[in-house]
Formats: C-alpha cells, structure tokens, sequence
C-alpha cells in the first residue's frame, strides 16, 4: 500500500493541474494590448525581370549552347533549332536581290534612254510653242492661211502630248525600278528574320536558372525551354483574395514567412498592384520587395504573407474564441451580452463597446 500512495497522489496533483488550467483556460478577463488587421496572401519567390524563354519557330532542338547557373549575356546564343530549310530559303532571297541588282542595271539604262526621250519631246515642245504663240498673234491680221494657223496648232499639241507621254513613262520606270529593289531588299530582310528565329538568344544579361529540354526534342512556340532573371535580385509576387484586395494599396508593410526559414519572419513593402483580377483563381497579383532579404534566396520558394491594413494599440481585447455569433460574449457564466467589436486579427479581437477590463468572460462551449 506504501507503494501505491504516490501514484495516487500524482494522479490527483495531475487531475487538480489540469482543472486549474481548464479554468485559467476558460475564465478570462479582457486585457489591453494591440491589434492588427491583416490580409492574407500567399505565393512565390521570382527573381527580377524573371522570364521563361520559348521559341518562336517549330523545330528540332539541334544544339543547347547554356548550362543551368551559368551568367547570360543580351542577346548570346541559347539554343539552336534545326534550319536547313530556313537557310535554303534565305539563300533564295538572296539571289533573287542579287539578280534584281542586275535586273535594276537594266532598267536604269531604260530610264536614261527615256530621261533623253523626254527632254527631246520638251525640246520639241518649246519650239512647237512658241511657233503656235507666234502664229497665234498674226492670225488676226490675216498673214497666215486658216489651213497653216491649224498646222501649227496641231504640231503644237502632239509635242505636248509626246512630252506628257514620255513623263510619265519615265515616271513608271522609276517606280517600278524602285519597287522591285524594295521588294526584293524586304523579302531577303524577312528570310534573315526567319532563320535567326531558329536561334533562340537571351533578351537581357541575368543569370539562366534553369534548361527545361533537351537536344533532339522537337520544340514547337507553346513550349517552355529555359528560365532566367537577374542574380541575386528576387521579387515577392502574391496572389490576394478578390474580397481582400480592395483594402490594399501601394507602399503598405507586409510581414512574409517562407517555408525555408521556419520560425523567422521577414518585412517587405507593397511596391506594385495588378489592375486585373485572374478569372480561374478570383485572385489579384501584387508584388513587393523586401525591406532586408534573407540571406539567400532561389526562384520558385514558396510564401505566405501577412499585408498590414491597419493598427490599433493599448486597446481593450478578448480571444476571438470568447465571441459568439460575432456579437455576443458570456459573463456570470450564463449571460450573453452584446458587445460591439472593431478590428481583428488571427487570435483576438477590439472590444469597442459592452465590455469593462475588470469582468470575467466565460468561454462558450
């Protein structure tokens, strides 16, 4: 029996703990303390001006000329896709411009011929008027015959006629000259354009996280083939519930957790809301950028933040578990009374009106 008494009195001392603690748990008074309104927002760790690279043509990966953690250059050569027939119809390009430049040989030596053409019928023309005008001056004194006066007249108007004529054939030759060399010059650009698409190359200088295919793969412009961004520089890109976002605005403080510093807390700053919401998620993504970064940092981590709305200090407050129905909170045990709440966090609540700091509250069960 000597060897049974302790057992029961640690069985009681447990019993008499656990009723204690039941009842600090469940018999409370309100404290004053701070409250803080949040907003929730999770989401992800991007590096800045962070992109994946896709292709523009479709094609056999031929060549992958980066490796993941290497530094990129704008504008260095990633990817090669295979372009033997881009090549071939640049090549074609290529002679018809050649062959145009001969051509254009030809019809420039048209064009001087015509250029002689026309200052030989603005030659013509200016005698051929000014004999008209002189004609034209003594016809009223009757010196020249009705017959001869129309002659003249008549001379007059196939040399302007010829001279218009040969303007506007020498026009036409220059036009068509001058549209066959642009032509010809775009249609060599276009197929340069089109085999340099079959050479994927970085659009700025950062470091290339990642390559998502391999050689020989047959890659086609919906398909992802690298990602990179700018190293050592990361941006929080959030996601905030529809019937949130109305509340945040730029410059507000944010406190982010990541998965891969448990137990630590990080500031950051709201430095960019999007105007739009994403239809599928009913979701607004924001950005923001740490006030002091973790020390080391990789795209694609996870987060979750809290976005500060607002603050209120040394006000009264209960644990949200004390309130019922949003409204009401028990004293004496079995009264309800209705009180009259303000801001909220995760854990307590402001009691604005109904409440004195000096009253118990009872926990609803």
């Amino acid at each position: 029996m000597r060897n049974s008494l302790p057992s029961y009195s640690l069985i009681f001392l447990f019993f008499f703990t656990l009723s204690c603690s039941k009842k600090e748990v469940e018999e409370i008074q309100p404290t004053k303390g701070n409250v803080t309104e949040n907003v929730y927002a999770s989401g992800i760790i991007k590096a800045e001006n962070q992109y994946t690279v896709y292709s523009t043509v479709s094609g056999v990966l031929q060549k992958i000329n980066v490796t993941a953690g290497q530094t990129i250059v704008q504008g260095q050569s990633l990817f090669q896709i295979e372009s033997d027939k881009a090549a071939l119809n640049t090549e074609n390009a290529r002679l018809a411009y050649q062959l145009s430049k001969e051509d254009s040989r030809y019809i420039q030596d048209k064009i001087s011929e015509m250029e002689n053409k026309v200052q030989v019928t603005k030659d013509k023309l200016t005698l051929d008027q000014s004999i008209y005008n002189r004609n034209k001056n003594i016809k009223q004194y009757n010196v020249i015959s009705e017959v001869e006066y129309e002659r003249v007249e008549l001379a007059y108007k196939n040399s302007k006629s010829n001279y218009e004529s040969a303007l506007k054939q020498s026009s036409q030759l220059k036009a068509q000259l001058k549209n066959d060399q642009n032509r010809n010059t775009i249609t060599l650009k276009i197929s340069e354009k089109a085999q340099n698409d079959f050479t994927i190359k970085s659009v700025f200088s950062g470091e290339l996280f990642d390559v998502l295919v391999k050689e020989g793969t047959l890659i086609t412009p919906q398909m992802p083939l690298a990602i990179i961004g700018n190293k050592n520089q990361f941006v929080l890109e959030l996601d905030v519930d529809e019937n949130d976002m109305v509340r945040v605005v730029l410059g507000q403080k944010i406190v982010v957790a990541l998965d891969s510093y448990k137990g630590k807390v990080f500031d950051a700053t709201v430095d960019k809301i999007y105007p739009i919401m994403d239809e599928r998620s009913r979701t607004f993504k924001i950005e923001a950028h740490f006030d002091s970064p973790p020390a080391k940092l990789y795209p694609n981590l996870t987060a979750e933040a809290n976005i500060i709305i607002q603050t209120k200090k040394n006000v009264l407050t209960i644990p949200k578990s004390y309130l019922i129905d949003n409204e009401y909170v028990l004293v004496d045990k079995e009264e309800k009374r209705k009180v009259k709440i303000g801001l909220n966090d995760y854990e307590n609540v402001e009691i604005v009106e109904g409440l004195q700091a000096n009253e118990t509250l009872y926990k609803p069960k």
